[in-house]
């Protein structure tokens, strides 16, 4: 079956099975960063954004992503550096397997509880990505500070649109 959506910003067409799991098509595109962990959909590590919800790949059929935008954490840390940016100063890593989820899911809690969200709500949206390395204190600081990094880019693209409106007033 032909399945069509948007892979990190670009269109992707792939001929998947009915019941291929939607891992199994990411990382056969090369995506390796997508993990196939407990592939029962408890560990975060295949996490991907579906029309900015994070999914776990491994229980989502891959025709289900037709006409979807879909983002793996290769595909969030070019667009959004600040995230994997922050990740790396605040040393979110240790062994590494779950960091691209960590990403995944770092990124859907910045958009949907915005740059004020505090300690507590983050650690209950990320309680679906399991580390069991870092403790999670290197984690929650991180998507902190590229929450608060989002937010001042935004701020700072605000005052600049609202610079340019004024000059082309005047």
């Amino acid at each position: 079956m032909i399945v069509r959506f948007c892979l990190n910003g670009g269109p992707v067409e792939v001929d998947a099975r009915t019941g291929a799991s939607f891992l199994d098509v990411i990382r056969g595109l090369g995506l390796t960063g997508v993990k196939a962990g407990c592939r029962i959909g408890v560990c975060g590590v295949c996490s991907v954004l579906v029309d900015g919800l994070p999914v776990s790949s491994c229980l989502f059929l891959a025709p289900c992503a037709d006409g979807c935008d879909v983002w793996t954490a290769e595909g969030i840390a070019q667009a959004h550096p600040e995230v994997t940016d922050a990740f790396v100063r605040c040393e979110a890593m240790q062994c590494g397997i779950c960091t691209p989820g960590q990403v995944v899911a770092a990124t859907a809690a910045i958009t949907e509880l915005g740059p004020g969200a505090d300690e507590d709500e983050l650690r209950e949206y990320l309680i679906g990505n399991l580390c069991r390395c870092t403790g999670y204190n290197t984690i929650i600081a991180a998507a902190r500070e590229a929450a608060a990094r989002e937010a001042a880019a935004r701020e700072a693209a605000a005052r600049e649109a609202a610079t340019q409106e004024a000059g082309d007033v005047h």
